[in-house]
């Protein structure tokens, strides 16, 4: 039996990266779904958690949401009373969103659950091999930014 030769093409790459991606979305999904918490929910609670309060078009770029998009998620956790929205210190026009203690509480423990749920689905890989791999990422990704930025620099 010939040993199978690696595709090192580009577009293998993206392909074997697209698919690892969904798969680890669908992990991702049905872990913050479980615990009755809808994908924006948890990405606005994780991102308060983890960056602290952050006015609401802030918290939407972070977490890639429209502004229409963020009001709703914001009305509805501020319904549940997990998000408090504050004036905005130099804005008049702005809110700050926080975390009130029932939204620290419920991220923390959700977000730890979230955690094991994602060190499960990443398994089959070490620590080592999970931070090369990181690594590899963020460095792919800043080089493909560049690219963008620089190609839209010129079109504009």
């Amino acid at each position: 039996m010939t040993p199978r030769r690696t595709d090192r093409s580009a577009i293998h790459t993206w392909l074997v990266l697209m698919k690892a991606h969904r798969t680890l979305t669908r992990h991702a999904t049905r872990s913050i779904e479980a615990l009755e918490m809808c994908l924006s929910d948890f990405a606005i609670l994780e991102a308060l958690l983890h960056k602290g309060s952050q006015s609401v078009r802030e918290l939407g770029r972070r977490i890639e949401l429209t502004s229409g998009s963020m009001t709703a998620a914001i009305d509805r956790l501020e319904t549940r009373r997990l998000v408090a929205r504050a004036d905005h210190a130099t804005d008049r026009r702005a809110w700050v969103i926080h975390l009130t203690p029932a939204g620290k509480a419920l991220i923390t423990k959700v977000f730890a659950g979230h955690q094991d749920a994602m060190e499960q689905a990443m398994s089959g890989l070490s620590r080592a091999e999970r931070a090369t791999l990181t690594d590899l990422l963020k460095r792919l990704g800043t080089t493909a930014e560049a690219q963008l930025t620089h190609d839209e620099g010129e079109t504009s």
